[in-house]
């Protein structure tokens, strides 16, 4: 069985950040996509090979275990005196002779879909040539997909690739960033029949033009003009469910806070509750004053200065 280099093939140096990884793992995972490699069986492989990579690099407890036979195989690997040739795997994993690899098969590839090479299962899954037919569950996995602010306020179907799975999934309204999502048994294969893993997926809601989101509230600025502060009057404010028209009160101060109840995001999983959405009142200025109303802000201007 060959040894994967899960660092040489994210193209990544050993002590890359999680950020790095999770940077290059999605760039790599783009361009290899079944999507848009239809019919192309390397980019296939290629695509497997990444998510195989990501899934170890981007945890920790693996990372940590991969760490220690990468640096005993990078050691023989680059040491003259001993050569690639001589890394014992079954030293290094405690098998006596004879177990581990005459379960798998001997190219180290990749089984069906959705599965991890024989490399994988046998540094962190498979456990057959120690303990013969024993089931056990399937790795869980992890991966993570984007949503509109649009489509988590609604619920969405959405498409998400997980080591080599496609799986399309539906969406509650009120998905928050962040949110993991379990899909029970959507992991990896059980060994000896035992069953699949689960799927943990992350939510990323991506950043929008106009509304800031704090859990199910939403935050938002409008632009009144100052007549209709210092007059009160209607103002038209967005919200996710469309444009309203709301009441500013006489007298309102620059950089007040409106509270409008019940206009923010869904709360997930509780239909009929939602946040509130907080619009900040910005004043708009006019830019350019008529000789009449720039003469007339005069006016206003003096009787203030008697006033005080």
């Amino acid at each position: 069985m060959n040894f994967k280099d899960y660092y040489e093939i994210l193209g990544v140096k050993k002590d890359a950040t999680p950020e790095e990884i999770r940077k290059v793992y999605r760039s790599l995972a783009l361009k290899y996509h079944p999507d848009r490699n239809p019919n192309n069986k390397q980019a296939e492989e290629k695509f497997k090979e990444i998510n195989e990579a990501n899934e170890v690099l981007s945890d920790a407890e693996k990372r940590k275990k991969y760490n220690e036979v990468w640096d005993s195989w990078k050691y023989h690997k680059t040491n003259p005196e001993t050569g690639n040739e001589s890394f014992n795997w079954q030293q290094w994993s405690g098998q006596p002779a004879g177990g581990g690899f005459g379960a798998h098969n001997a190219g180290g590839g990749f089984g069906g879909e959705g599965e991890f090479s024989d490399f994988f299962d046998y540094i962190f899954g498979s456990q057959q040539g120690r303990h013969g037919n024993i089931q056990a569950k399937g790795q869980d996995l992890r991966g993570e997909f984007d949503l509109t602010l649009e489509d988590a306020y609604s619920g969405s179907d959405v498409q998400v690739s997980v080591n080599g799975q496609i799986l399309r999934i539906h969406v509650k309204p009120g998905a928050e960033n962040g949110q993991q999502l379990r899909l029970p048994r959507k992991g990896g294969r059980g060994m000896n029949g035992g069953p699949h893993g689960d799927l943990y997926l992350t939510v990323n809601i991506r950043e929008h033009p106009y509304f800031k989101v704090k859990g199910v509230d939403l935050y938002c600025t409008i632009e009144p003009n100052i007549y209709t502060l210092i007059l009160g009057g209607k103002q038209l404010v967005r919200t996710m469910k469309g444009d309203i028209s709301i009441n500013i009160p006489k007298g309102t101060a620059n950089g007040k806070v409106l509270r409008l109840k019940g206009l923010g995001m869904p709360r997930y999983g509780k239909p009929g509750e939602y946040g509130d959405l907080y619009a900040k009142i910005k004043v708009v200025l006019p830019k350019k004053l008529s000789d009449k109303e720039e003469a007339l802000f005069k006016e206003l201007s003096t009787l203030w200065k008697r006033e005080q």
